[in-house]
């Protein structure tokens, strides 16, 4: 039977969980072993799943686990020699040619364990059957007009933090943007019918910012794109991949532009695939915008964890999203999970034989 062992997050700022204690006790009443490490982090409390009837266990014990156990954390794992022996359910960002993803990967060849991308766990029609987008793109967008305001103060935006909820998280803003003698921003989402566009969409509309909503009939002329540089702030929402188009280059911060602030919420700046290549690291919690021109100011906005800002909400709509597929961890060769395994195994064989990025996404 399956062992699922669900590791304590060890990056800062994120306090998220992939399954929730009501989850566990429909995987225990199947059947399963299952095992948390203590967080006290962790946005809900260890006691709550001890009392689901969870074996509890220190924190970052993961790499001494039985070999049989399914290591299942969120974001990523600790940049050092730990053995990846075990098979590990987490976003490893590691298909899209990023550098740090060929290191994840060779660690995971070495020591023969595998990789299961909570990205890449689709079904039939090659949906997620699990995402945090939405919340996501509402504090992305949130995010954002956070640095817009700060902008026009004359100022850098300062330190973001985590709310109770998404009514918190809109009232604070509403309050900032009350306070400014300056009309509301307008706002060009790119990506809008996805999950993570609809939650900046309803962010801005909840706050007053006109949104000009984009997808992918928009953006088929592969560009160039000026229509961004009308608007004050752009939310990049998309999933890139080897056809996605540049949306702002360099050339474009010597335009005439209205645009002072770009959220790039897909943050994947050392991807070859990145549409924004403006910047080369993300940005943080304590330093959220990136200032990549001046005269007039461009701000960019590049959290990878956005969903945490806004925890527990995040951890209950994706835990109730993805429960069922961890429930078929049980089934051999069940489609969802047979994919990452084959997408895992052909990166591998392609690192290994050393295909270029292009090769690897024919």
């Amino acid at each position: 039977m399956v062992h699922l062992w669900v590791r304590a997050e060890q990056r800062p700022n994120e306090t998220r969980v992939g399954i929730t204690p009501d989850g566990a006790v429909e995987l225990l009443n199947k059947g399963f072993t299952v095992t948390v490490e203590d967080s006290p982090s962790r946005v809900i409390g260890t006691d709550q799943y001890a009392a689901a009837g969870c074996t509890i266990v220190p924190a970052h014990s993961w790499p001494d686990a039985p070999s049989d156990a399914i290591i299942f954390g969120l974001k990523e794992l600790p940049d050092d020699d730990t053995p990846l022996c075990h098979r590990h359910v987490m976003f490893g960002h590691a298909y899209k040619c990023q550098s740090s993803g060929r290191v994840l990967l060779e660690r995971f060849r070495k020591s023969g364990g595998q990789l299961l991308d909570l990205e890449y766990l689709t079904d039939d029609t090659g949906r997620r059957v699990a995402a945090f987008g939405y919340w996501a793109g509402f504090a992305g967008a949130a995010v954002s007009l956070i640095c817009w305001d700060a902008q026009l103060r004359g100022e850098s935006a300062g330190p973001v933090r985590p709310y109770d909820n998404a009514e918190a998280l809109r009232d604070d803003l509403q309050q900032r943007l009350s306070q400014l003698d300056a009309p509301a921003p307008r706002a060009l989402i790119i990506g809008a019918l996805g999950r993570v566009g609809t939650g900046a969409a309803d962010l801005c509309k909840a706050v007053g910012v006109a949104v000009t909503p984009w997808d992918m009939k928009e953006t088929a002329s592969g560009g160039p794109f000026p229509e961004i540089l009308r608007h004050q702030i752009f939310i990049n929402c998309i999933l890139a991949g080897p056809d996605t188009p540049r949306f702002v280059g360099q050339e474009d911060l010597t335009q005439d532009r209205a645009l002072r602030v770009i959220g790039d919420i897909a943050c994947d700046p050392d991807s070859t695939f990145n549409p924004v290549p403006l910047y080369d690291r993300a940005t943080t919690w304590a330093v959220p915008a990136r200032r990549v021109a001046e005269n007039p100011p461009l701000d960019v906005m590049a959290i990878d964890n956005l969903p945490s800002m806004l925890p527990l909400e995040s951890s209950q709509d994706f835990a109730a999203q993805l429960l069922p597929t961890l429930s078929a961890l049980d089934e051999p060769h069940n489609p969802v999970w047979q994919r990452a395994a084959d997408l895992f195994e052909r990166h591998v064989a392609a690192d290994s034989a050393g295909k270029t990025d292009q090769e690897k996404i024919r």
